[in-house]
């Protein structure tokens, strides 16, 4: 019995911790893991539908892409993710502006560069333009 209760308590805060977000916050989400997916992908068009036209986005060694620079190096495969995992997200909200932070731990097979493990805190900036949610600007540190 008390198995059945906790399995039933478990399923009920899980519920409502999903239902608990905003129409936006979910779309926003929805827009995080389309990222993630064509990045993973190399997907050039949904990576430039979904960055906005004056993306700043920071890499953990420092460099900073712009949407062109970015696009193309994702794209091309000379920075190429075999594989994202994405842990604690988590989205807020403001106006039209969301802020996406999440661990990301990835491995990695950019040109010339053997197979590397990747372990990052990201924050990602999302600004809904037109009625759609672009990213704007992105940040990664290395942590271990």
């Amino acid at each position: 019995m008390m198995k059945k209760t906790s399995l039933y308590i478990l399923i009920t805060l899980f519920s409502f911790s999903v239902f608990a977000q905003t129409k936006s916050e979910k779309q926003v989400a929805v827009a995080s893991e389309q990222l993630r997916k064509a990045m993973v992908d190399g997907d050039r068009v949904v990576l430039e539908t979904l960055a906005a036209e004056k993306l700043s986005y920071g890499h953990s060694g420092g460099h900073i892409d712009d949407k062109k620079e970015f696009v193309e190096k994702i794209a091309s495969g000379n920075s190429d993710f075999l594989s994202i995992d994405i842990t604690e997200q988590s989205v807020s909200i403001s106006g039209k502006t969301a802020i996406v932070r999440h661990i990301l731990t990835a491995k990695t097979h950019d040109k010339g560069k053997d197979v590397a493990d990747v372990h990052l805190r990201v924050i990602l900036v999302w600004q809904k333009q037109a009625g759609k949610w672009k990213l704007l600007a992105r940040q990664a540190v290395k942590f271990s």
